[in-house]
């Protein structure tokens, strides 16, 4: 049995979303605060499975817990609720760390089949973790480059000897700029084919997932070798840059 905690400060809302998530078969636990939240979230053994995180909270917001929540290294997956879904708060809460969101109102099935989607990639990892077979989330589940792989399916970046955890967000921006290798990108389409918001959006945020992508992948972000920006439009990704002359 999955289980979901719910963080909405809404009575009447967090009571219909337990009703219908627990005739689904779930398992729920509901708190009204982003500090409750925390306390359960980051505890030594959190029994949840995925989190539906509502952004106008009480105390601290949701845009704060997910930012808290990722800085201590949980990666449990999380769909935050926004008030009107306007894109400004859809990117900063991408930027924080969320995997998903749904904008207030919203249907009931089209939650479910967000939670589903969450849970299948949960499984995906829990499985590639165990070395369990199980079918891939996307037909292309790893990607290598020199001395640097990423692994789509457990969210990871392997530079070295080292591993970087990516969110959802930060690991379909990734994926989308490697299957256009070479090709230079821009952010309109990232906002658009990443992200699905095709209204008019401050691009700066693609800037600032560019910036954490650079921490992870270069070995100078400041002289960037595989993310080279493409003034005037956006990005281009390539994975075997020609060694640079001595």
């Amino acid at each position: 049995m999955s289980r979901v905690l719910i963080v909405e400060d809404e009575q009447h809302l967090a009571d219909g979303l337990r009703f219908n998530l627990e005739a689904e078969g779930y398992q729920v636990r509901v708190v009204g605060t982003g500090e409750a939240a925390l306390e359960i979230l980051t505890g030594e053994a959190p029994l949840v499975d995925v989190v539906v995180l509502d952004v106008m909270l009480p105390g601290k917001d949701g845009f704060t817990v997910m930012a808290e929540l990722r800085q201590a290294g949980q990666f449990i997956p999380t769909l935050i609720l926004t008030a009107r879904g306007h894109s400004d708060d859809v990117l900063k809460g991408f930027e924080s760390g969320a995997d998903d969101y749904l904008a207030k109102p919203f249907d009931l099935g089209i939650l479910m089949a967000r939670i589903r989607g969450l849970l299948r990639r949960r499984e995906w990892l829990s499985a590639s973790l165990n070395h369990v077979p199980a079918p891939p989330p996307e037909p292309q589940d790893a990607f290598s480059f020199g001395d640097k792989a990423v692994h789509f399916d457990l969210l990871e970046l392997r530079v070295r000897d080292q591993v970087f955890p990516l969110t959802l967000m930060e690991a379909n921006l990734l994926r989308y700029l490697i299957r256009h290798e070479g090709k230079p990108v821009s952010r309109k389409s990232m906002l658009e084919e990443v992200w699905g918001l095709h209204e008019n959006t401050d691009t700066r945020a693609i800037d600032n997932f560019m910036v954490r992508l650079r921490r992870y992948l270069e070995d100078d972000p400041r002289q960037p070798r595989h993310l080279l920006t493409v003034r005037g439009v956006g990005y281009r990704f390539v994975a075997h840059p020609a060694e640079p002359e001595e």
